[in-house]
């Protein structure tokens, strides 16, 4: 079967792309405040998250070890200061349940593997692991919300670059204001009427942020098909800018 090309992420795509880099997000559970979490791990229909000992979220999962209604919010932000710096809102719905103790640590070494996250050495001290039985997912973005079931969500993969992405962009805003200008060049008329910023990047292509008196505008350049590594992301950048070396 051939797989139709696109020019964007999946929302599935975008969700697990959006927890392997999470920054900000909550866990919270029914009638209990929101706890703040620094790790997201999804795996096949499950999420996992590190939790304060002491939180309204272990609190739940003392009482009823056999589960209990829960949402994990994340906010994905930009690695850019701009005006409104939220890219994207997900829910992950679904019941939570503790993870044993006898199994946190080998569970622990398994996600670092995949999901480098210095938190997990604080487990054990302070904190333990729980897991998010994931029954939807919800994400939300300037182009509107989408509904995703955990079957696609289990499926999809995230971005390959989404370790580098932040600081990709970063550099591509500070150093090289002549790149942002040739690839504003590209976007409709309407927008290059404002200042237009890096916003994010990935194996589809570049999207902005066009900051303007009316209001901001999230937009993207889509490369030709998906590239697969930072050399195949270079060129397609470089052929979007009009780099007369697209492949040096």
């Amino acid at each position: 079967m051939t797989q139709a090309l696109t020019d964007k992420p999946t929302d599935a795509e975008s969700i697990r792309t959006a927890c392997m880099r999470v920054q900000t997000a909550v866990v919270a559970v029914e009638g209990g405040e929101p706890t703040p979490v620094s790790m997201v791990h999804l795996f096949d229909e499950q999420a996992f998250v590190l939790i304060p000992s002491a939180s309204a979220a272990a609190d739940a999962l003392a009482e009823d070890p056999d589960g209990v209604t829960a949402m994990i919010e994340v906010t994905d932000c930009a690695p850019i200061e701009v005006r409104e710096p939220v890219r994207a809102l997900i829910w992950l719905n679904g019941v939570l349940h503790p993870v044993p103790g006898d199994l946190e640590r080998e569970l622990a070494l398994e996600i670092a593997a995949e999901h480098p996250a210095d938190d997990l050495l604080d487990l054990g001290h302070g904190f333990s692991l729980a897991r998010l039985v994931v029954g939807g997912a919800v994400i939300a973005t300037s182009a509107g919300a989408a509904a995703v079931d955990a079957t696609e969500l289990a499926r999809a993969t995230p971005d390959p670059f989404w370790e580098h992405e932040p600081d990709w962009i970063a550099h591509l805003d500070s150093e090289h204001s002549d790149v942002v200008v040739a690839l504003t060049r590209r976007l409709p008329a309407d927008l290059r009427t404002g200042r237009v910023r890096p916003l994010g990047i990935d194996r589809y292509g570049i999207r902005f942020r066009v900051e303007r008196s009316e209001g901001d505008v999230d937009t993207r350049l889509s490369f030709p098909r998906p590239v697969g590594d930072v050399m195949e992301l270079s060129r397609a950048l470089r052929a979007l800018a009009g780099c007369p070396f697209p492949h040096g």
